[in-house]
């Protein structure tokens, strides 16, 4: 019997777990809708609940004592908010902020842990997860260190367009400045060049990938060695 619903099967991480772990979890599973600029996780924060993206993106942002911030990893259809937590208590190290509104699933993290502690299979994928998250996290550091910010947004657009499963992006300049750790000014400077390409299509709040060979050819490499890295992808599913 298939246990995945259409709203399990809309994330990809969940379409690896074990069926006997879906049936128990299934009905704690809920379907909640955030909207952009919604903050799950503080820096020290507990994390009590884990959130799985359907249609919307989670940007993980390292805050300085400043206030200024910048993205270290993003969590789309792909992946998991708070998935650590399956393996016992644990605390944010970063803000979790909802980047695109859509529609999650949520579960208490108690549920989960109770699960992963009984069943082998779910502590390895949780453990390759992480793995897979701090995969991400290195090269994204190594990304804003060494490569320009056209390169970056280019990046960070195609991953955007694959976690979300669109082209059509509802992204405001703030937003975007706030992810790549530059000024607005230069956001909108940077996609106004990108439009004079025809690459995108670029509006207030929203931007449209027009041409996605040329974004890839105008983007850095770590595009292809993050989208490598992912775990759906290892497993064979397509994102």
């Amino acid at each position: 019997m298939d246990v995945l619903t259409p709203a399990h099967k809309s994330n990809r991480l969940l379409t690896t777990w074990p069926s006997e772990t879906l049936a128990y979890l299934g009905p704690h599973l809920k379907q909640i809708a955030l909207g952009q600029g919604t903050v799950l996780l503080e820096p020290g924060d507990e994390v009590d609940q884990i959130y799985f993206p359907q249609s919307g993106l989670i940007s993980l942002l390292v805050v300085t004592s400043e206030g200024s911030t910048i993205e270290t990893s993003t969590v789309g259809r792909e992946g998991a908010l708070g998935l650590n937590r399956g393996l016992g208590a644990r605390r944010s190290f970063t803000r979790a902020i909802v980047q695109v509104a859509g529609a999650f699933l949520a579960i208490r993290a108690t549920h989960l842990e109770r699960v992963v502690q009984e069943h082998a299979q779910m502590r390895d994928l949780i453990v390759r997860y992480i793995e897979v998250q701090w995969a991400e996290s290195q090269q994204t550091v190594a990304c804003n260190a060494v490569h320009d910010a056209s390169a970056r947004l280019c990046r960070w657009l195609l991953q955007c367009a694959d976690r979300l499963g669109s082209d059509s992006l509802a992204l405001t300049q703030e937003f975007l400045s706030q992810m790549l750790g530059v000024r607005r000014t230069t956001v909108t400077l940077l996609a106004q060049a990108l439009q004079a390409k025809g690459i995108i299509k670029y509006r207030r709040g929203h931007i449209l990938i027009v041409d996605r060979q040329k974004l890839m050819e105008s983007a850095c490499e770590c595009y292809q060695i993050i989208k490598d890295e992912q775990l759906p992808q290892k497993l064979g599913i397509k994102l």
